[in-house]
């Protein structure tokens, strides 16, 4: 597709958005289960205002702490290691892999690149169609701006 970076592998995450985008940028993308979003659980589909009134204290806990899992799905901290170990496994020969992913999904790689502490996962802003660029190989991975 012009205007991507080229890429040997298309991956997508399993969700109907991130098919959906990548159909739209022309890729023909093998779904990696691996790249899903992360688990909400019980919180999935609501919004975080009305969180925010009906379980403050949980959604206060999740924000702030990476192994809570109030929703009784999945942790930031389960998130952050599904991805650093997906990433660890790829082959040395694995070339050039274009994913298209959830925004949760991006920020836990860049964690995972820079060795950032995963209380920073809510530090990192990923918009609709950002783009995070990662070189390199297992135990050795680096953030490209672009």
């Amino acid at each position: 597709a012009p205007g991507l970076p080229a890429a040997g592998r298309h991956l997508s995450a399993p969700s109907r958005r991130c098919r959906e985008t990548a159909e739209a940028l022309g890729l023909d993308a093998a779904t990696e289960t691996a790249l899903r979003d992360l688990d909400l659980g019980s919180w999935r589909g609501r919004a975080l205002d009305e969180l925010a009134t009906a379980e403050p204290a949980a959604l206060a806990a999740w924000t702030t702490d990476p192994s809570a899992a109030p929703h009784g799905g999945e942790s930031v901290l389960d998130l952050c290691r599904r991805v650093s170990h997906w990433l660890d496994r790829l082959p040395d020969d694995a070339g050039r892999i274009l994913a298209v992913t959830d925004a949760s999904v991006a920020r836990a790689a860049v964690l995972h690149a820079l060795s950032a502490p995963p209380h920073a996962f809510w530090r990192i802003d990923v918009p609709p169609l950002g783009r995070v660029l990662l070189t390199g190989r297992a135990d050795r991975w680096n953030l490209r701006m672009e």
